[in-house]
C-alpha cells in the first residue's frame, strides 16, 4: 500500500504547502532588494560627496584663474549623470519593495482564509485537498488496495464561488420599486362633480307635490296645486393620513419620494370610493350612496329569475320613478358570473368573447368594484341622484417640524383631501340583493 499511496500523499502535502513557500520567496526577494537598495544609497552618498568636492574645486578655479578647467567640467557632468541614474534606481527599488510587501500581505490573508477552513460550500480548496478528497483516489485505495497506478484529474477552474472570481461579481440593481397592486377607482365617473369653498353644502329638497293642474272652462276658477320643500345639507369631510420617513432615506433613494407620494394618494382615493358607496354618515364618515338609495322593489316577478333579470327590474324601478338609469355598480365576481351565463347549447347569452366593447348590460355601463358586496347591486340615474363637491384636492406635504423630527433628522409626509357628497334624489338610486 505504501508503495503507491505515499507519493500521492507527498504530492498533496507539497501542494498544500505551496502558499507558504510562495510567501517565503516573496520575503526573500524583498530582503534582496532591500540589500541592493542599501548599496545604491551608499554609492549615491559617495557620488554626492564627489559632486560637492567638484563644485568647491570649480569655485576655487573660478576665483584664481577666472575660469573652470575643461577637466573639472567633464568630471562634474559625469558625476551629475551618475547621481541622476542612482536616484532613479533608488526610486525603482523602493517601488518594488512596496509592491512585494503588498503582495506578501495579500498572500498571507489568502493563506489565513484557507487555513480558517469555513463550512460554506463555496470555500476554495487547494490542489492537495482536491487530490486527497478525490473519489478516484478513495476508490483506488478501497477497491484495488492501492495496487497499480491511478490518474487523478484536478480542475482548479475559476468560478463564481466566494474566494475565486465571486468577489469580483457585482449584482445589477434595478431601480424599479415593485409595489402592491392597487384597485382601479371607478365610482367618480358615474357622478356629477363640482367644487365648493365652504365646509358644508346646503340645498332644498322637494318633499311633496300636489298637482291639481286640469283643463278648465272659460271664466271659471283654476285649480290650486301645492308643493313642499325641506332644507338639507352635506358636510365637507376630511380624509387624511401620514407616514414618517428619515431624511437620509429620502435623500439617498430618489424614487422613494414619488413612491410614497403615489401610495399616500392611492390610500386617500381608496377610502374615498368606499365612503362614497357605503359610508354610514356617523361621526366624520360620509353618508354614501347605498345607505340613501331606495330599496329594490320589482314591478313583477319573472319566472326563473336570474341576476340579469334582477338588474333589469331594478332599472325599470328607477325608470318608473322618472329617473332613467345610467349605470350599474356590482362586485367583479358577480359581473364575471353574469358574463359567463350560457344557454342550453353552451352559447354565451349576450357576451362576445372575441370582441367586447366594454362592460355593459341592458345598454348601461357596468362598474365593477370590490367596494360592493358580491350579493348586492346598486343602479339608477347617478348623475342626477348625487354630486361630489371637492373642497380641497389631494395635497401631499413634507415637514420636519413635527414633534421631535428636527433633532432625529426625520420627516413627516402627510396627505389629505376634503370633499362632500350630496345625495339629492334618493329615488333615482335603487339597491338590493340578488336572489341567488
Amino acid at each position: 500500500m505504501s508503495k503507491h499511496f505515499m507519493p500521492l500523499v507527498s504530492l498533496a502535502v507539497l501542494m498544500a504547502a505551496r502558499p507558504v513557500g510562495i510567501i517565503g520567496n516573496v520575503r526573500n526577494d524583498a530582503q534582496n532588494i532591500e540589500k541592493l537598495l542599501g548599496e545604491v544609497k551608499q554609492e549615491l552618498q559617495k557620488v554626492g560627496d564627489d559632486v560637492k568636492r567638484t563644485a568647491e574645486e570649480a569655485l576655487n578655479q573660478s576665483k584664481d584663474a577666472g575660469k573652470v578647467s575643461q577637466e573639472t567640467k567633464q568630471k562634474a557632468d559625469e558625476l551629475l549623470t551618475m547621481q541622476a541614474k542612482l536616484n532613479d534606481a533608488q526610486n525603482k527599488l523602493e517601488g518594488k519593495i512596496e509592491a512585494l510587501e503588498t503582495r506578501n500581505t495579500d498572500l498571507e490573508q489568502k493563506l489565513a482564509n484557507r487555513r480558517g477552513g469555513g463550512s460554506g460550500g463555496d470555500a476554495v480548496k487547494s490542489l492537495g485537498q482536491m487530490v486527497c478528497e478525490s473519489e478516484d483516489l478513495k476508490n483506488f485505495v478501497t477497491k484495488s488496495g492501492a495496487k497499480g497506478a491511478v490518474r487523478i484529474v484536478v480542475q482548479n477552474a475559476i468560478t463564481s464561488a466566494t474566494g475565486s472570481a465571486g468577489d469580483l461579481i457585482s449584482p445589477q440593481r434595478d431601480t424599479e420599486i415593485i409595489g402592491i397592486p392597487r384597485r382601479q377607482m371607478t365610482i367618480r365617473q358615474l357622478l356629477s362633480v363640482g367644487r365648493t369653498t365652504s365646509n358644508s353644502i346646503e340645498y332644498a329638497r322637494m318633499t311633496a307635490r300636489t298637482n291639481n293642474a286640469a283643463v278648465v272652462a272659460e271664466n271659471t276658477q283654476k285649480a290650486e296645486s301645492g308643493y313642499a320643500w325641506e332644507l338639507d345639507d352635506a358636510p365637507v369631510r376630511t380624509i387624511a393620513h401620514w407616514v414618517p420617513i428619515s431624511r437620509n432615506a429620502m435623500d439617498d433613494v430618489p424614487q422613494l419620494q414619488s413612491e410614497i407620494d403615489g401610495e399616500l394618494r392611492y390610500g386617500l382615493d381608496l377610502v374615498e370610493e368606499n365612503e362614497i358607496i357605503k359610508g354610514d354618515g356617523t361621526g366624520q364618515h360620509i353618508l354614501g350612496l347605498v345607505p340613501q338609495a331606495t330599496a329594490y322593489s320589482p314591478a313583477f316577478a319573472p319566472a326563473d329569475e336570474t341576476d340579469i333579470d334582477t338588474l333589469r327590474l331594478a332599472l325599470l324601478q328607477a325608470s318608473l320613478a322618472e329617473y332613467p338609469a345610467d349605470g350599474i355598480v356590482i362586485h367583479p365576481t358577480r359581473w364575471a358570473k353574469i358574463e359567463l351565463t350560457k344557454d342550453g347549447e353552451q352559447r354565451y347569452i349576450f357576451a362576445n368573447v372575441i370582441q367586447l366593447s366594454g362592460p355593459q348590460l341592458w345598454g348601461r355601463p357596468v362598474i365593477a368594484t370590490q367596494a360592493m358586496d358580491e350579493d348586492e347591486f346598486l343602479t339608477g340615474a347617478f348623475r342626477v341622484a348625487a354630486k361630489i363637491y371637492d373642497r380641497m384636492d389631494t395635497e401631499v406635504l413634507i415637514s420636519s417640524e413635527d414633534r421631535d423630527n428636527f433633532v432625529k433628522n426625520m420627516l413627516t409626509v402627510r396627505a389629505e383631501k376634503r370633499l362632500a357628497l350630496a345625495v339629492k334624489r334618493a329615488m333615482a338610486l335603487v339597491t338590493g340583493a340578488f336572489a341567488g
